[in-house]
């Protein structure tokens, strides 16, 4: 019901550029947040960046200054503009969706890798 598909991921150079993208199959408006997740082989998945329908963001503090997120209601996307990338951003990257309803649901992409070269 809920598809979300991830694009964008890639391998670049440290100090280099990528933009993700996560297209959504429903109308995003009805959403709490979106944003993205990124997780490394045997560490938890934490949380990037995340802007909310009121337009608020949140960053993770290792990424402020450099990632910025953004959504278009119209065409049901959420995307990131990551610059300055560094080895230490190298990841599987996932878009998220949370609904508030009886409970706080989430909805998960599949993930992009993000591969950085020192």
């Amino acid at each position: 019901q809920v598809q979300l598909v991830e694009s964008g991921g890639g391998l670049v150079q440290a100090g280099g550029s990528l933009r993700l993208s996560c297209a959504a199959s429903v109308n995003i408006i009805s959403f709490t947040a979106m944003g993205w997740y990124r997780q490394t082989p045997g560490k938890q998945r934490e949380l990037v960046a995340m802007t909310t329908s009121d337009g608020s963001t949140n960053y993770a503090d290792s990424v402020k200054g450099r990632f910025t997120i953004s959504r278009d209601n119209a065409k049901n996307t959420v995307n990131m503009q990551m610059d300055s990338l560094k080895p230490e951003d190298t990841a599987i990257y996932y878009c998220n969706l949370k609904k508030l309803g009886a409970y706080l649901r989430d909805y998960w992409g599949q993930g992009t890798q993000v591969t950085v070269s020192s």
